[in-house]
């Protein structure tokens, strides 16, 4: 299983497949909220994740087994809710704490 310290991530990626525009939300509140700790978010289909070092990839948990296929090497966190999953405060947590984050 892949595994991150919090203070090693580069890029959250929010990766999505259906298009509904939620997931676009989440990465944009995202974006606010981790742009103090010098960490990029941003959105991507679940198909076209990139596989880059540092890099966390947030996405409902219907997609977290092809996210790991498209990105066996990042760490995937997958939520159920779009809408304050506590996944999202433990990226955040573990970002902002040096905290061990794994798929």
């Amino acid at each position: 299983m892949p595994s991150i310290n919090g203070s090693a991530v580069k890029k959250v990626i929010v990766a999505c497949d259906a298009g509904m525009g939620s997931s676009v939300m989440v990465a944009s509140t995202l974006k606010g909220k981790l742009k103090k700790y010098g960490v990029e978010v941003s959105h991507t289909p679940v198909n076209e994740i990139p596989g880059e070092a540092g890099l966390v990839v947030l996405c409902h948990q219907g997609l977290a087994a092809r996210a790991q296929q498209t990105a066996p090497g990042a760490v995937v966190v997958p939520f159920a809710i779009f809408m304050g999953d506590p996944a999202f405060a433990k990226v955040e947590k573990a970002i902002a704490n040096g905290e061990d984050l794994v798929s």
